[in-house]
């Protein structure tokens, strides 16, 4: 009686995963494809990030929460931000120097793993967001894969796939149980004849 309920809740388990799965591969594939890139959550942008210029703080390999907009001439020395660089690269790294010009803002920006500055100071029109502390590891090399078309396919098919197999075994276990119950009442039957 208990390894059939321990079965039982297992059974269950492992279909709220895979659907659970399932739910929060279509989410980041579908906000992945509207957004145009990063996917986005709550107003924050999720970006990847695969380089280690903000080691240790950020690892390669990462996801960082961005806050998108506002005001980009706000930033002070010591504030991490994420700008877009030449041929629509960004990046992000902590501002060691902020640079006022008239009613131009820029900042002079350094990774924390570099040994020196950016070359080029960064424009604040060029600033995509502020990052806000919040990084998970190693769940960018996923989000990076998930981007791809190839990746888009595979993480839409499988998990619909392994539900698929799943619902498949269990409705055999359940014909299963069903032929044993039939077959042992007509054993039962032919007995009592």
């Amino acid at each position: 009686m208990k390894y059939s309920m321990v079965k039982k809740w297992l059974s269950r388990l492992v279909t709220y995963t895979l659907f659970a799965t399932l739910l929060f591969m279509v989410f980041v594939v579908i906000s992945t494809k509207a957004s145009g890139g990063e996917p986005q959550i709550m107003g924050y942008q999720l970006k990847t990030v695969l380089s280690g210029s903000m080691e240790p703080d950020i690892q390669t390999g990462s996801i960082i929460a961005v806050e998108p907009g506002g005001d980009m001439t706000k930033f002070e020395k010591g504030d991490v931000i994420t700008f877009q660089e030449e041929g629509n690269i960004l990046i992000t790294h902590r501002i060691v120097d902020v640079i006022t010009s008239g009613e131009n803002v820029m900042y002079e920006t350094k990774g924390d793993n570099n040994d020196g500055p950016d070359r080029n100071p960064v424009l604040a029109q060029n600033v995509v967001g502020e990052y806000t502390g919040f990084t998970i590891p190693y769940i960018g090399y996923f989000i990076s894969f998930a981007q791809s078309k190839e990746g888009s396919a595979l993480l839409l098919i499988l998990p619909g796939l392994l539900l698929l197999g799943y619902a498949a075994i269990t409705i055999w276990q359940t014909i299963a149980k069903i032929d044993d119950k039939n077959e042992t009442k007509k054993a039962e039957g032919s007995v009592e004849s």
